[in-house]
């Protein structure tokens, strides 16, 4: 039987799609599943019935074509958001994927460029090449930091037409200052360049760190993209925002297809919205267990990264995808970023999180037993 790769080669695929490899991460039935940052702690009993009843609602209508302006959807989530944000400041789409992809082809496409500061999230790449936009690199610091003056620099040398700013970055979790994001935007003046900033994890933000959101009055070039998908828990429900111009949401009028929200993703949305405090409750928990990692991984010897998001990248491992391996075989999945002597674990409950601590725990005990013994 020919492979996948065989088979797309007897397909006129186009050349700038000719050996890549789709987006994923390794779904494995294993008993502890932290490895692409889903909140672990589930949608809450009641917010379930409420979910529940207002898709049964929307069923009724389902021979209609759902409202193509999700109005009450984005009433809602300005709501949500504060800032002073009217609802025609507010975008959604299938997920922040879907948001970031209209984007792309609104702004981006052929003869325009995009800029990403790596390691970072990885369907920028793709979703630039998925759009014909081509994908520009620039360098962080040592410490995954950016600071405002290296950020601009790389802005203007680049002339890019799209900036994607990740806070908190993912993989690393850090977050950007917000003298960051306005250099970049001042920077991008010259090409009008649209400045991203992707808060997917904003939820999980240590306390003082400022939100984008904060600077959209008089950047009409500013983007701040959200998810429902983490603090929500709504992974599976596919629910993605931004933040902007209203102008913004009139571009993006342009490229999205018709009645893109399903009535039922409305739905869903709306009520989950509506008992957001419920849902949010379980955000602090997380960050009890994400500052918990943190500093137990220090006391193991490691170097994990400052985080803001609800996950935690470290380093210090000799040999990241053995841990990985071995991780597995006892239940525990996480994620191998592809970064030297690096891996990244979820925050999940307190059970979850103990699990994956021993079981680490144990592992860089027997690892060093091991090197004292060929020492010896």
């Amino acid at each position: 039987m020919p492979s996948s790769a065989e088979s797309l080669a007897n397909l006129p695929l186009r050349d700038d799609l000719l050996g890549l490899s789709p987006y994923g991460a390794p779904q494995v039935d294993v008993p502890i599943l932290l490895n692409v940052n889903e909140n672990t702690h589930g949608v809450p009993a009641d917010v379930h019935a409420a979910i529940i009843e207002a898709v049964g609602k929307a069923t009724l209508g389902l021979n209609r074509y759902p409202d193509r302006e999700f109005a009450e959807l984005r009433r809602n989530l300005a709501a949500y958001l504060g800032h002073g944000l009217s609802p025609d400041q507010v975008w959604a789409a299938n997920g922040s994927n879907e948001v970031l992809q209209q984007v792309l082809q609104a702004f981006g496409g052929p003869g325009r460029t995009a800029l990403g500061f790596p390691p970072t999230y990885s369907m920028y790449p793709l979703l630039s090449s998925g759009t014909g936009t081509r994908y520009l690199t620039a360098e962080r610091e040592e410490d995954y930091a950016m600071t405002p003056e290296a950020t601009a620099r790389a802005v203007r040398a680049s002339a890019a037409n799209i900036v994607f700013l990740c806070s908190p970055n993912n993989p690393t979790g850090t977050a950007l200052g917000l003298d960051v994001i306005e250099a970049a935007y001042q920077a991008g003046e010259a090409a009008r360049a649209i400045i991203i900033v992707d808060e997917a994890y904003g939820e999980f933000a240590q306390e003082g760190t400022p939100s984008a959101l904060t600077l959209l009055p008089g950047r009409p070039r500013l983007l701040v993209s959200r998810t429902m998908s983490k603090a929500f828990a709504l992974a599976g429900a596919r629910i993605g925002y931004l933040a902007a111009a209203p102008e913004v949401a009139d571009a993006l009028r342009l490229v999205r297809l018709p009645y893109h929200l399903s009535a039922i993703t409305q739905a869903t949305a709306n009520a989950a919205l509506t008992h957001a405090r419920t849902l949010l409750s379980n955000v602090e928990a997380i960050k009890v267990q994400r500052d918990r990692i943190v500093a137990e991984l220090q006391r193991l010897g490691l170097r994990p990264s400052p985080s803001d998001a609800n996950f935690v990248f470290f380093s210090g491992l000799e040999d990241p995808h053995r841990i990985w391996e071995d991780l597995l075989a006892a239940g525990v999945l996480v994620r191998d970023v592809g970064i030297a002597g690096s891996l990244r674990v979820t925050a999940g409950t307190e059970e979850e999180t103990t699990a994956f601590l021993t079981v680490l725990g144990s592992l860089l005990e027997s690892q060093r037993d091991d090197q004292s013994q060929r020492s010896a």
